[in-house]
């Protein structure tokens, strides 16, 4: 339930003309003082389409020497919206807003996923110093890109006039149906496959410690973290992703304390950069939370700041665990000899140096796939809403039957996926949903979509053209790259 401004007034609005503040919606109401006063009633549409809030801030009318001879006073008011809507309990009828902490427990969640654990695998042969670099710059791409679906995500709200709008709006309105294939079709191969990739290592874990066959542990962890999303509230599950991240960085703690006993400060000066491109798709791909950005700008009722703070500081928590866990882990094994396109799995190198560090591995492990599992539900289910025009309330069930279901069976299928859905989401996925198709959607929506409306949000990503382009530009290199030396391989092996 949420409560909306219905009006018979004559409001006209129009681009605002002075600088607006960050995080501040301003909108121009221009009324004719012969006209009938305004109404206010409740509607059924989950967004406040005009918002009066405590910050509003009203002009002096502006009266006309032609206006002032024909009688007729005209009246402009700036309006700013601290937040774009409201979301209402429908019983009680009370605001009951996402809180910022579970906004970025639940970012930091999201991305704390499998991907942590395949870093070292392929920043072997460039070292720890080049993947530290490798890594601070593709968390502050993410980031970029992150803020850029936000912002596409609050101007397509306040269009539409509707909360819970997904990246098949946001595709549709900016870039038209073939927008819209491209996400739809990225989108679902993504999370598809990582959600295999989760099952299947998670199902692995639990079926070692549980000794319970591999379709039980499978089906155990989908039921189990499936079921706190389908029932849980909103608040519950940010305060379960907030326990879960908290033991999250506890368990890590442990395992760093554990296994850098052993450590070999001398290797982590090694810097190898002709060997960091290959690297980073699955840096990337582990800095993956855009999927969540549109539920996170609902929740927090499109208060651009607070979305803002949650995106940052919810993406630098990980970035501090990976250049962590990657010091340790390249530190202890300086020597591998082992090319980092076999994929060793880091867990096998750390379980092989101590019997203390097996179930501290395991623990932490275990924790940062349910976090990344979690957010990965949420989002997937909200853009299958979204895709088949479905409300989320009614056909619920249905909904997360298609989200977990299908990546239960194919983790069933081949439990040694792993690695193999890592490489292929990260190389053909992930820099074309969250690195290309932002920034395109940003283009259109700044320079195409937003000239021709009366409303926009303030820019979250500043740099204009440049930082767009630069953004397209340096995603479409990897992934041209990664093209290129997979066929290079496939023709020399063949």
């Amino acid at each position: 339930m949420s409560v909306s401004l219905s009006t018979t007034c004559c409001l006209r609005l129009r681009t605002a003309s002075v600088p607006q503040k960050h995080g501040v919606v301003r909108f121009y109401l221009q009324r004719s003082s012969h006209v009938s006063p305004c109404r206010f009633g409740f509607n059924s549409n989950p967004f406040f389409r005009i918002q009066t809030s405590r910050s509003s801030k009203y002009l002096t009318p502006r009266l006309s020497d032609e206006r002032r001879e024909t009688q007729v006073t005209t009246e402009e008011e700036v309006v700013e919206f601290p937040r774009l809507f409201s979301n209402l309990n429908r019983s009680t009828l009370k605001r009951e807003s996402g809180s910022l902490s579970s906004a970025i427990f639940l970012v930091a969640g999201t991305t704390v996923g499998a991907g942590i654990l395949a870093i070292p695998a392929v920043t072997q042969e460039s070292g720890f110093l080049a993947s530290a670099v490798a890594c601070i710059l593709c968390w502050a791409f993410m980031v970029v890109t992150g803020l850029l679906v936000a912002e596409v995500n609050v101007n397509t709200m306040s269009e539409l006039g509707s909360g819970g709008v997904s990246l098949v709006s946001m595709a549709k309105r900016t870039l038209g149906s073939v927008g819209v294939q491209v996400a739809s079709w990225s989108y679902i191969l993504i999370h598809y496959t990582l959600l295999v990739a989760y099952i299947a290592r998670s199902s692995g874990i639990l079926t070692n410690f549980l000794g319970i066959p591999i379709w039980e542990s499978a089906t155990l962890f989908s039921l189990v973290l499936g079921g706190i999303c389908f029932f849980g509230s909103q608040r519950f599950i940010g305060a379960t992703n907030g326990v879960l991240v908290f033991g999250l960085i506890a368990s890590f703690a442990a395992l760093v304390a554990v296994a850098s006993g052993d450590l070999h400060w001398e290797a982590l000066l090694k810097a190898n950069f002709e060997a960091v491109p290959m690297s980073i798709p699955i840096i990337a791909l582990s800095f993956v939370y855009q999927n969540v950005v549109p539920v996170l700008c609902t929740d927090l009722e499109g208060d651009l700041p607070k979305v803002r703070t949650a995106i940052v500081l919810g993406t630098a928590i990980p970035l501090g665990l990976f250049l962590v866990w990657n010091a340790v882990i390249l530190g202890s094994f300086p020597d591998t000899g082992v090319a980092a396109e076999k994929m060793i799995d880091p867990l096998q190198q750390l379980r092989a140096t101590s019997v203390t560090v097996g179930p501290f591995v395991e623990v932490f492990s275990l924790i940062a796939i349910a976090t990344s599992y979690i957010g990965f539900v949420l989002g997937l289910t909200d853009f299958f809403s979204d895709l088949l025009k479905l409300q989320t309330r009614q056909n619920k069930p249905f909904l997360y039957l298609l989200t977990l279901v299908p990546p239960l069976v194919l983790s069933l299928l081949d439990p040694e996926i792993f690695f193999k859905a890592l490489d292929f989401a990260g190389t053909y996925g992930v820099l074309v949903l969250f690195g290309i198709l932002p920034a395109a959607m940003s283009w259109s929506d700044r320079y195409i979509v937003s000239s021709s409306t009366a409303t926009s949000v303030p820019q979250l990503v500043p740099g204009g053209k440049v930082t767009l382009g630069l953004v397209m530009g340096a995603a479409g290199y990897v992934i041209v790259s990664e093209v290129v030396e997979n066929f290079s391989q496939y023709l020399s092996g063949s």
